[in-house]
């Protein structure tokens, strides 16, 4: 089934449609790799476009290396915390949140230093008792104020001591369906001393998670902590700073929708985090801590701002990698929060983001799978641009105007992956066709013709070449009493012949010849084009041998009754002009010149001398080294007013070695030369000799040709300008 569905709608379809099941699968399956892929997306469209920094009332009092240079190392006196949050009191800000947690005793109150310093002497003990207390003196500061302390969340329960109180409840309403099941779970929670809770207008958690690969680019507004529903830190500054009331949080179907908080819905993600729109790090945030304690700070630089304390020192390493590609101290994360709130400027990534982003796969992808195996090559390529550049725009269009995080990169992945299969299911595709084409081609021409047509187009054009080539032409004795045998059958005949001629090809084609044309039971063929062959004589005498013994094979097959095939073969040498010959409309690879003439009517020869091979004179000149030759005569073909010197192609070089062979070939050449010399009864003699060498070679008809030519001229001598020379009658 699965086959004829296959064959139905196309190969590389079924494949297409199965990549596509598997990127639908991958992305709703999100593994990390396709999640990277994703916010890495978001994260160019902010560094291609990010928020652009406008003085807001946020700030930051910064515990940057200069304050820990001028006042001493990090952890602070917490008297000396509590003089930083009275002096920003003073300066008029209207809530403080702190990005750390005071979650121990101060190392540097009285109680730790007599306990550090055991061998004091009683005055000094007594005077060092005597102090106030520093978290009391810092709880003080806080109650004074309207302070935000800072509380961290785990993931795990490591803190789960007796002593430590649970987290005092928030106010909150809930708008809609319980949304605890779509909330962050932190299962413990760090606190501060209790003295400082106790004095704290309200306390956020300024926990963060990073992405899989590490940048911080959600922040929770609300979370599920010790099963309480809680606010995050720069939220909770928000609520406290205007009014400190309930929160509210607004549920739907597919989960959060958003958090109600200083009577504004802040829009979340359905986890209830937010994507801040991110800044680059700017200083005009920051106010140092050293600055504000030394009264250096300009007078109501925080009038009306609502600030936090953080640090930007290197040695504390609070710094958290952000999508603009750099790290920030992670109290400005918490600030840009804030400012992203005020403005409105948060990005969104709405609840239906996943469906949307699904369809727009399935849709494109579909649509790439119906189109693209039906469009060209460069309309696909060009195709392919446009919807991946639309869907890029598209992605980045929604991020720039509507403030939306719609992931492109996934439909565009999806598009890509596909429409390259497409056009490599095209292109196996035309390649099978090619292959075809090219074999059924080759049924007409040479293979090597074939290979080099396909290499290069520029050779189907009207022209050729000049090239020496030897050519072979073949042709059936006795074709007309062949045929007449089949008269009541001639599609018997039809396949005799092709039995015939492909047994000729084989053997043509064995030796890397070109086969021109078939012209009834008749063959051209040639060497040394389209592909040289450096001894294309040998090649084309291997071949004739191969066609001769090719054609005895096939005679021992056919039935008693079926006429015995004889075939004869002319070859010769010489330089011709190979190419598309023809008219604009048909033309055909083939040869022209004087040679191919010249090879045609040695062909003819073959019966009158009986012999199956006939060799003019340049073609037995390269192989007569190597093949058993034996020269028949010197004749003027029809048509020819010059002379050729005709030869025998009788076998390989080990019948040419064999001593019957040379024997025979010493009584032709003797026979020749006397006949021509005149002296005939030499001739007769050397003829007779030729006849009795002892060689295994049909020359029956060759000797009876110069037995009657010997018999002739002895009866009537010729002229005595007689230059030796036969004139043929026939072709």
């Amino acid at each position: 089934m699965f086959t004829r569905l296959a064959r139905a709608i196309g190969g590389g379809r079924v494949v297409a449609l199965g990549l596509l099941g598997l990127c639908v699968a991958l992305r709703l399956w999100d593994p990390a790799p396709v999640e990277t892929l994703r916010v890495k997306t978001f994260d160019l469209f902010q560094q291609i476009s990010p928020r652009s920094y406008q003085p807001l009332p946020v700030a930051i009092i910064d515990i940057d290396d200069p304050s820990l240079e001028e006042i001493g190392q990090w952890p602070w006196p917490r008297s000396l915390m509590g003089e930083l949050v009275t002096r920003a009191t003073a300066q008029g800000a209207v809530a403080i949140g702190f990005d750390m947690v005071f979650s121990e005793r101060d190392r540097l109150s009285p109680e730790a230093l007599l306990a550090l310093f055991s061998d004091l002497d009683p005055g000094k003990r007594a005077q060092i008792a005597a102090l106030p207390d520093t978290d009391t003196a810092f709880a003080e500061a806080v109650a004074r104020s309207r302070v935000i302390l800072g509380q961290t969340s785990l993931r795990s329960s490591v803190f789960d001591r007796a002593d430590r109180e649970p987290a005092p409840a928030v106010p909150h309403a809930l708008l809609g369906d319980d949304p605890r099941p779509y909330l962050q779970r932190f299962p413990d929670l760090l606190q501060n001393l209790p003295a400082l809770e106790a004095a704290a207008a309200g306390r956020g958690i300024f926990t963060v998670r990073p992405d899989v690969d590490g940048v911080f680019r959600r922040i929770p507004v609300t979370m599920l902590v010790q099963d309480s529903l809680r606010l995050g830190l720069a939220p909770e500054v928000l609520r406290v700073a205007t009014g400190g009331q309930a929160f509210a949080i607004r549920t739907n179907a597919a989960g959060i929708e958003g958090v109600v908080l200083a009577g504004k819905l802040v829009v979340t993600d359905a986890d209830g985090t937010v994507w801040p729109h991110f800044t680059p790090s700017v200083r005009d945030r920051f106010v140092s801590a050293a600055d504000l304690l030394n009264d250096r700070v300009p007078p109501g630089r925080l009038a009306g701002h609502l600030v936090l304390v953080g640090t930007s020192a290197i040695g504390l390493e609070d710094f958290r990698s952000m999508p603009l590609g750099t790290r920030i101290p992670g109290v400005e994360i918490h600030a840009q929060v804030l400012e992203n709130i005020l403005t409105d400027s948060l990005l969104h990534r709405p609840n239906y983001a996943i469906a949307a982003e699904v369809t727009a796969m399935a849709v494109l992808g579909l649509l790439a799978i119906l189109v693209v195996p039906l469009a060209s090559a460069s309309v696909t390529v060009l195709a392919a641009l446009g919807a991946l550049a639309g869907l890029g725009y598209g992605g980045w269009h929604l991020f720039e105007a509507r403030k939306l995080l719609l992931d492109p990169s996934a439909p565009l992945l999806t598009m890509a992956v596909l429409v390259v299969s497409l056009i490599v299911a095209n292109y196996l595709r035309e390649e099978r066709r090619r292959r075809e084409i090219r074999g059924a081609f080759a049924q007409y021409v040479s293979p090597d013709l074939v290979a080099q047509l396909s290499e290069n187009r520029d050779a189907l054009r009207l022209g050729g070449e000049t090239r020496e080539l030897t050519l072979l032409f073949s042709d059936v004795r006795g074709f007309t009493a062949i045929s007449e045998r089949f008269k009541s059958d001639p599609q018997g005949l039809t396949r005799l012949m092709n039995r015939f001629l492909t047994v000729l090809s084989g053997a043509i084609l064995a030796e890397k010849g070109t086969i021109d044309k078939f012209m009834g039971d008749a063959v051209m063929a040639f060497w040394n084009a389209p592909v040289p062959a450096p001894r294309h004589q040998h090649d084309a005498c291997r071949a004739a041998l191969a066609m001769r013994a090719a054609t005895e094979a096939l005679n021992a097959t056919l039935d008693p009754d079926t006429p015995r095939i004889d075939v004869g073969v002319g070859l010769n040498t010489g330089v011709c002009v190979v190419g598309n010959m023809g008219s604009d409309l048909r033309f055909d690879y083939t040869a022209l010149g004087d040679a191919v003439n010249l090879a045609s009517r040695l062909e003819g020869q073959s019966k009158p001398y009986g012999v199956g091979i006939v060799l003019g004179e340049t073609t037995a000149r390269a192989v007569a080294e190597d093949f058993a030759l034996l020269e028949l005569d010197l004749i003027r073909v029809k048509g020819k007013a010059e002379a050729e010197r005709i030869y025998a192609l009788m076998g390989d070089a080990t019948l040419r070695a064999s001593a019957p062979f040379r024997a025979a070939s010493a009584n032709t050449e003797a026979m020749l030369a006397a006949y021509r010399a005149r002296d005939w009864t030499e001739a007769e003699a050397a003829r007779t000799a030729l006849a009795r060498s002892g060689a295994d070679l049909d020359l029956s008809a060759y000797l009876d040709l110069w037995k009657d030519r010997i018999v002739e001229a002895t009866a009537a001598p010729p002229p005595p300008d007689w230059d030796g020379v036969h004139v043929a009658t026939s072709k």
